[in-house]
């Protein structure tokens, strides 16, 4: 007789703390503070969850890497903007500052969304 074992331990955000509070180490773009949760699967369904003991991480909005807060670099500062016709022509993305086209909903460059 044989059987086989199809489970594991996973790590997932459980709720968010403060949006926006650091930078992705990987891709740069803007993460959450948040708290974390370990989920034992058996077969992939979630049978027992309780709270990490690492204490708070970021998670990437864009790619969806946790790591510890203290990798991060701190966030950018927020851009004051009128509105007018000059802010749109010379519209810088928030993440990577670089200047991007007014059109564009998303960075080429980055990936996060404008």
């Amino acid at each position: 007789m044989f059987f086989f074992f199809v489970g594991g331990l996973d790590q997932r955000v459980a709720r968010v703390l403060q949006t926006g509070a650091g930078r992705c180490v990987r891709c740069g773009s803007l993460s959450d503070l948040v708290e974390t949760e370990k989920v034992l699967k058996l077969f992939f369904v979630p049978v027992k969850t309780w709270p990490s003991k690492t204490g708070p991480s970021l998670s990437c909005t864009n790619c969806g890497l946790l790591f510890p807060p203290s990798l991060s670099p701190p966030p950018p500062p927020p851009r004051e903007t009128d509105g007018s016709a000059a802010d749109l022509i010379s519209r810088r993305c928030c993440s990577c500052d670089r200047v991007l086209d007014p059109g564009f909903r998303f960075c080429p460059f980055c990936g996060s969304e404008i």
